[in-house]
This record gives C-alpha cells, structure tokens and sequence, in this order.
C-alpha cells in the first residue's frame, strides 16, 4: 500500500478537529502534497460514506464519530479490498533451488498471519485512539 492511508488518517484527523469545513487546499497543506490528490483520496472516503462535502459550501465534514471511525474502516475504504495487505511476494523464485521451490508456501502462512493480526488491531483501533494518541504527544512536545 502507498501512503494514502496514512495520508488519510491525517486528513481525517484535521477535518475532525476543524471549526468548520476544511479545503482540499488547506488539507493539502497541512498533508503536504497537492489538492489533487487530497481530493482522489477524499473522493475514496465519501465513496464509503466517511465524510461528505456539500454543494456551496467548500470543504468536507466527518459523518460520524472519531470515536466510532475504526481504523480498518479507514483503511477499507482506501484500499478498496476486504483484507488487509502488507506484504508481497517476489514473483519469480527458482524452482531448481530447494528455498525457491518451497518459499512462496512459506512466507504467505506467515504474511497472512501477520496480516490477520494487523487487520484485529485496525479493527480495535479508532480513528479518536488516534487523536488521543496526538494530544499527548502534542503535550510531551510542548504543544510545538
């Protein structure tokens, strides 16, 4: 996965925290990258009913609540599949080489295991997990 996920949460957060509706421009800014892409990955999450824009008014709006927003949902609606997806295997091992013919078995139990247990702690974690996680470093760094 590329970094619209992470790209995603900080948006997420920044719609959430907003006094009123935020731009693709000011998202952009605070995300560091452009309007374009903000706005490809926001039309992700309206898609899955997430945030909304309205008509005459610029800006987005989160549709429920962080504390309800998990991030497996998140991550759902960016990716646009049902599981989640750490790892890849290398395409082309050789056969006529003992690992080669018996590592790809191998390492998709594995990966699969450690994505199964990535996917639980996405589902146990919320979007208001995340905000609360910034408040206390915004604290421990003195609010800079």
């Amino acid at each position: 996965m590329d970094t619209k996920f992470s790209s995603a949460i900080h948006m997420l957060i920044l719609i959430s925290e907003a006094d009123k509706p935020m731009t693709s421009e000011e998202i952009a800014a605070s995300v560091g990258t452009n309007a374009s892409y903000i706005r490809k990955v926001t039309g992700l999450l309206k898609k899955k009913g997430i945030i909304e824009s309205r008509q005459g008014v610029g800006g987005f709006r989160l549709l429920m609540p962080p504390d309800r927003l998990s991030l497996y949902e998140v991550y759902h609606a960016i990716s646009e599949t049902d599981q989640v997806h750490v790892f890849d295997l290398h395409q082309n091992p050789n056969d006529q080489c003992i690992v080669g013919r018996h590592i790809r078995p191998v390492l998709t139990e594995v990966f699969r295991s450690i994505e199964e247990q990535a996917e639980q702690e996405l589902k146990n974690t919320t979007l208001k997990n995340c905000m609360d996680r910034m408040r206390m470093e915004i604290e421990r760094s003195g609010g800079k």
